[in-house]
C-alpha cells in the first residue's frame, strides 16, 4: 500500500483509494492551521492499517504545505502521540 493520499481541498478532506474504496480525514483549515475533525475507514478495509496509512500520508502531506494541526478527531490524536516524529505539526 503505497502513500497516495490525496488532499480533496473541494470536499475539505484527504482520501486515499484502495480496492475502489475511498477513506478519507476531514478537516477545516484557518490560517496556517488544519484541524483534523474526523476519520473513516470503510468496514470492508477495516484492521489493514489503512487509517494509519491515511493519517500518516495526511500528516507528511500537511509537513509539506508547512501546516500546523490541532488533531480533533480521537485516532489521529492517539496516533501523533504514538509516533513522536509528527509532534512538531501540533500547534501550540
Amino acid at each position: 500500500m503505497g502513500n497516495s493520499v490525496r488532499d480533496n481541498s473541494a470536499a475539505g478532506r484527504f482520501e486515499l483509494d484502495i480496492d475502489g474504496q475511498v477513506a478519507f480525514i476531514t478537516y477545516r483549515r484557518t490560517g496556517g492551521v488544519t484541524t483534523l475533525l474526523h476519520a473513516e475507514v470503510p468496514p470492508e478495509l477495516s484492521g489493514r492499517g489503512v487509517g494509519s496509512t491515511l493519517t500518516q500520508g495526511t500528516l507528511e502531506l500537511l509537513r509539506e504545505q508547512g501546516r500546523k494541526i490541532v488533531p480533533r478527531c480521537p485516532f489521529i490524536a492517539v496516533y501523533v502521540k504514538k509516533h513522536p516524529e509528527f509532534q512538531d505539526l501540533v500547534a501550540g
